[in-house]
């Protein structure tokens, strides 16, 4: 009798141990994180520490966590599809969404801090975004819904002496401060963090844009097999409070749509081209029509 028991909490025993190791999330042996750290490589890796080793405890994978400066390297990992898991900004996301290589899983914290807006000098005589005309102006990279879709989208019609594209924020306010532009734009989350940065220095908000950006997303490469992709979303949307909360996602939320923000990525994809000309004139022109001359 006491061997049948015996036998019964051993049999139990096998069971729980089976059906344990099957509930463990199937994945791969090496996972990739990306995001934009601009510079801040050390701060962002202790950030994500807790959620690495979780990621590590759960998953029975190793991680990597590859931060790379702005997000004009960043949407060239997107377009190699070199990260399975990438923390991105809303025009990231946009860009990652519109061409397939990743799919939004769960949203990262936004709000009004999201909002594209232009900065300028404390002592800057310009009153309006109009009055930009004719004057240096710094845009952030390709890449960035806030610091350079938003804002050409603002500046569409004008005609600059020049546009420079800041590679970080702080460069595009340091650029103000030493007089190189006169105004640039960023997000406002971004100028609230390195406007203090810059020390000695004062600035304005020129203008602040009215259209909502939606928050950015986690998003998780198509490379990855369907039961890797779901595997990560449940390991993600279950995490203890603390992991969310200490890298800036929202877990069991929606993601947000990008159709809005895709539509104005096309509306200034033309204009881009003219960027590198001085001046630059921010609208599209129209095709030349050959000369009778050409045609003969």
């Amino acid at each position: 009798m006491i061997y049948m028991k015996f036998r019964c909490l051993y049999l139990l025993l096998i069971l729980f141990t089976f059906f344990g190791c099957q509930s463990r999330q199937p994945f791969h042996a090496r996972l990739t994180i990306g995001v934009v750290s601009f510079g801040e490589n050390e701060q962002l890796e202790e950030q994500y520490g807790e959620l690495k080793g979780y990621l590590e405890k759960e998953l029975n994978s190793i991680v990597e966590f590859e931060p790379t400066y702005n997000e004009r390297q960043a949407v060239a990992q997107i377009n190699t599809k070199a990260w399975d898991l990438v923390f991105a900004s809303s025009g990231l996301a946009a860009i990652a969404t519109k061409q397939s290589t990743y799919i939004p899983i769960l949203p990262l914290e936004g709000g009004l801090n999201n909002r594209s807006i232009f900065v300028v000098a404390q002592d800057s005589p310009l009153k309006k975004l109009s009055e930009l005309k004719g004057k240096e102006v710094a845009l952030g990279q390709p890449g960035s819904a806030t610091g350079y879709y938003f804002p050409l989208l603002n500046l569409y019609g004008l005609t600059l002496a020049k546009i420079r594209l800041a590679a970080t924020p702080k460069q595009a306010l340091e650029w103000i401060a030493e007089g190189e532009v006169a105004a640039a734009a960023m997000s406002l989350e971004q100028y609230n963090r390195y406007r203090t940065i810059v020390s000695g220095n004062r600035f304005r908000v020129l203008y602040q844009d009215t259209h909502s950006v939606p928050s950015g997303s986690i998003l998780v490469s198509t490379s990855l097999p369907q039961i890797e992709q779901e595997a990560l979303y449940n390991v993600l949307s279950s995490a203890p409070p603390m992991i969310p909360a200490s890298v800036g996602y929202i877990a069991n939320a929606e993601v947000p749509s990008y159709e809005e923000l895709i539509k104005v990525i096309e509306k200034v994809i033309p204009i881009t081209d003219n960027l590198q000309k001085q001046p630059v004139m921010l609208y599209e022109q129209p095709a030349e029509v050959p000369s009778q001359n050409d045609e003969k």
